[in-house]
């Protein structure tokens, strides 16, 4: 059983080792993370889509950019296409395939920006949201796998792990947005200075409701 633990962990090393040695691919991160950084300087909104472990993706990302990551400040505008009630109500009357173009047809701006996640770059129901988001003027942003599939010619920018593995795609694309979140929360600290929320008080927070410790 060490001998399996030790062969997952080697493999993922691996693949973070492939990424941080492909210079294409980190100047792609570092074009994307520029982008985002545009969207929210002009006022757009971050949306994300993904099925599986993907939808876990991104809402991950929403988390991180409406809460926060490291730094407290101003909420970023994000939203995931996963709301269980639309998409069940979509899912069941049109179908599952339209679901996020549904979302990206009635949500998407010009000055937004969607991430499309898909390990194996040919979910069709992402292809389809990024079809719908292009026909409104967003941006789109990949965060793919196995060579990038049909997806990754749709997209401004297409972040492609350089990897098979499903499970290791899906660290890294976590891995993306983490990163994201960092370069963001620095490269726009300068235009949140003075416009932090107020910080709250232990009584206000999420200590407020917790009894005291015996």
């Amino acid at each position: 059983m060490i001998k399996q633990i030790t062969s997952i962990l080697d493999e993922a090393i691996a693949t973070k080792t492939a990424v941080r040695n492909d210079v294409n691919l980190l100047e792609l991160l570092k074009r994307s993370s520029a982008h985002l950084a545009k969207t929210i300087k002009q006022g757009g909104t971050i949306y994300a889509c993904g099925n599986g472990g993907s939808t876990c993706d991104a809402m991950h990302l929403c988390e991180e950019l409406v809460a926060k990551y490291k730094r407290d400040r101003p909420g970023i505008k994000a939203m995931h296409f996963m709301d269980a009630s639309t998409a069940t109500c979509w899912g069941n009357d049109i179908g599952f395939e339209d679901v996020f173009a549904r979302h990206a047809e009635t949500f998407c701006t010009s000055k937004d920006t969607l991430i499309a996640i898909s390990t194996s770059g040919n979910s069709g129901n992402v292809l389809r949201a990024i079809q719908a988001a292009r026909q409104k003027k967003t941006k789109v942003i990949g965060l793919l796998g196995k060579g990038g599939g049909k997806i990754a010619p749709l997209c401004d920018i297409a972040l492609v792990v350089p990897s098979t593995s499903t499970e290791r795609i899906q660290e890294l694309h976590i891995t993306f947005v983490h990163i994201w979140c960092e370069l963001l929360e620095t490269s726009l600290l300068a235009s949140w200075q003075g416009k932090a929320p107020r910080k709250l008080t232990k009584s206000e927070g999420k200590g407020a409701n917790k009894k005291p410790a015996k």
